[in-house]
């Protein structure tokens, strides 16, 4: 199959790629770096003719109010530009729990971008993962000083990028699902405990305070980044990953 892969060169995007070309499928990376921009449609056309299935990677660069904007105007773009090319599936990455924290505005943006493609004229599937590893570094540095870093107590359930790839590949080489896949990672971790773990690995000599006002996640209710029974385990666990970091 031709499978073009929108937010094909970046962190999940390029790894995407690499595994479908492996497994004998046409996969072309499409970015603003190879002159496609699903924002204002150019290039988009041409790089969707002839393509069996659409995976779309992109993200808002924003995680404020400004986010629901840019995904309802990408995702009226893809799915036009993906009807008139005769694209049999469209897949969308999500986020586990995404449509139960109200209270955060990307995670409405991203309901909406899932509601938006489920409307459209395009056979779907979702696939809702749980939050990154890589990104557990950055996610500390939002309520972090010299000496202390500020997370609240909220339970997550993290997984490795290169996992990420592989359940977005998996169901974009498969029929539509038209419906949602839920993957997550090994371990439930208390975000703070994450918080410790991480700075140890590191050497990083800061404490970690409890605080269940720090960061965007202090938003999130009970355990609802936490994946449901349903959901797909990810192989690879958080210490298994951190101790291949160096």
């Amino acid at each position: 199959m031709k499978i073009a892969v929108l937010g094909g060169t970046g962190l999940i995007g390029s790894q995407v790629v690499r595994i479908l070309r492996a497994a004998g499928h046409d996969a072309v990376p499409l970015s603003p770096s190879t002159g496609v921009d699903l924002l204002t449609g150019q290039g988009l056309s041409d790089g969707l003719t002839g393509a069996d299935v659409v995976v779309n990677l992109t993200n808002s660069p924003t995680f404020d109010d400004a986010s629901p904007a840019f995904f309802q105007t990408t995702m009226n773009n893809l799915l036009a530009a993906a009807d008139r090319a005769g694209v049999g599936h469209a897949v969308v990455l999500s986020i586990v729990g995404v449509d139960q924290v109200p209270d955060l505005a990307y995670y409405r943006a991203k309901v909406l971008q899932e509601d938006i493609l489920k409307a459209g004229p395009v056979p779907y599937s979702i696939v809702r993962v749980t939050q990154f590893f890589e990104f557990v570094e950055a996610i500390l540095s939002w309520t972090a000083d010299d000496t202390t870093v500020r997370l609240p107590s909220t339970p997550v359930q993290p997984m490795a990028a290169a996992d990420v790839a592989q359940a977005v590949a998996d169901v974009s080489m498969g029929a539509p699902l038209r419906g949602v896949r839920n993957v997550a990672g090994p371990d439930v971790f208390a975000l703070d405990e994450l918080g410790r773990i991480t700075l140890a690995a590191r050497g990083d000599q800061r404490s970690v305070t409890t605080d269940g006002s720090a960061g965007m996640f202090a938003a999130v209710p009970g355990a609802v980044l936490v994946a449901a029974d349903d959901a797909l385990i990810a192989p690879t666990t958080y210490r298994e990953w951190l101790g291949r970091q160096g």
